[in-house]
């Protein structure tokens, strides 16, 4: 039996799923229940996530059947666990509150994770050897089941600021909520501009002139490796080279998949501008005043207060015992460990703001935005950018 077309098949039917159900949550926005409540078209909508989630629970034990391990141990498979996270995390909480406008919103970061996530390396290889423990499995789906429920305060905390904020006049709180808009078409366009050139096979290399490595470029070479030397011939040449603090012909190719993405998000938000011929959190202000800013306040924190322990538990606890197993200490000064505490301290101090100085509301929200950023900058730029113990996971 052919378990990893098997996981493939499931994983592309739970992206279709989850795209139906967006469909069917985007339908709320125009019904005329006062506060965007459970509505028919939203119970159609969590059944089709539920079912897509399903799905990806069997990509899931498919792909373990075919690789023998568990499927969180490079930036696929964890991309795409996160995003089979964040969707078990939005359906606990939909049954909680009830509020169908929280998947159209959480269900397309999910589907732009997985989204991600295909752009990375599918093949199946074996684990390195520091990667052969049962804390792989452990540590990691802790740290992506975590991670999965505070971005559902993220998701909350956006609806309650585009609700919020005065869309009337450009201000800073403007300026950042589409900037946060951009981050999220940069996202996008990097899928998209990948399975294009992948479609096309596109491949340029370089060598390191001093080791005689080289790495594939899978799109066109706007950023060389510092020092490195371009073997393909009949192909763009690069506009210019790395900076010198990222040795290296990978971290070249890393700075490359980045530029591609700012410029693909810079043209997307761009023909959004010119389509609505306003902000997009203008644009969307409309759409989500029926919701009550005291309960999406409500989700926020509460999806905080479920999500800093697990992340705790799995992101720092297991993670020092896996580190003293895999290179007999329990903390260094690995980016990935750096950013991982930055991230408990973040969350750690939103609670002490929130409980001991009344930051609600507004500011609550800011905070939970502000959390999800710097999840998502160790999940793709300290993964992709900055070299680390931890790089072999990408």
């Amino acid at each position: 039996m052919d378990y990893v077309s098997m996981s493939s098949n499931f994983l592309f039917a739970s992206f279709i799923i989850y795209m139906v159900a967006i469909v069917f949550f985007a339908f709320t926005i125009r019904d005329k229940n006062k506060e965007h409540k459970q509505t028919k078209a939203g119970t159609i909508g969590i059944i089709l996530t539920i079912i897509g989630f399903i799905s990806q629970i069997g990509y899931f034990i498919t792909r373990w059947i075919a690789s023998h391990h568990a499927p969180v141990s490079n930036m696929f498979e964890y991309m795409t666990f996160f995003g089979m996270m964040l969707v078990f995390a939005f359906i606990i909480l939909y049954f909680i509150y009830k509020v169908d406008l929280l998947g159209l919103f959480i269900l397309p970061v999910s589907v732009v994770v997985i989204g991600y996530a295909s752009v990375f390396p599918q093949e199946i290889s074996p684990l390195v050897p520091s990667l052969k423990s049962h804390w792989l499995y452990i540590h990691v789906t802790t740290v992506s089941l975590g991670e999965g429920i505070l971005a559902v305060s993220f998701g909350a905390g956006l609806i309650y600021l585009i609700r919020q904020v005065d869309q009337t006049v450009r201000s800073k709180k403007t300026f950042w909520l589409e900037f946060i808009m951009y981050s999220i078409l940069s996202v996008i366009a990097f899928v998209a501009v990948s399975t294009t050139f992948g479609a096309m096979d596109y491949s340029v290399e370089f060598q390191h002139s001093e080791t005689e490595t080289t790495v594939e470029y899978s799109m066109p070479a706007i950023a060389a490796p510092n020092d490195g030397i371009m073997l393909t011939e009949d192909k763009m040449s690069p506009l210019f080279k790395a900076p010198g603090w990222m040795n290296g012909v990978e971290a070249g190719r890393k700075l490359n998949s980045l530029i591609w993405s700012l410029l693909g998000g810079l043209v997307l938000y761009g023909l959004l501008r010119l389509i609505l011929r306003k902000r997009i959190t203008a644009a969307l202000q409309p759409r989500v005043k029926k919701s009550n800013p005291e309960l999406l306040d409500e989700i926020t924190y509460r999806a905080v207060t479920i999500g800093f322990p697990v992340f705790t538990l799995g992101g720092l606890i297991f993670a020092a015992i896996w580190a003293q197993e895999a290179w007999d200490r329990f903390w260094g000064w690995d980016p990935k460990e750096v950013w991982a505490l930055i991230t408990w301290f973040f969350y750690a101090a939103f609670l002490h703001l929130r409980l001991s100085r009344g930051w609600h509301g507004e500011k609550s929200a800011w905070l939970a935005v502000i959390g999800f950023a710097i999840i998502m900058f160790n999940l793709v730029v300290v993964n992709l950018v900055i070299s680390g113990l931890h790089s072999y996971a990408s």
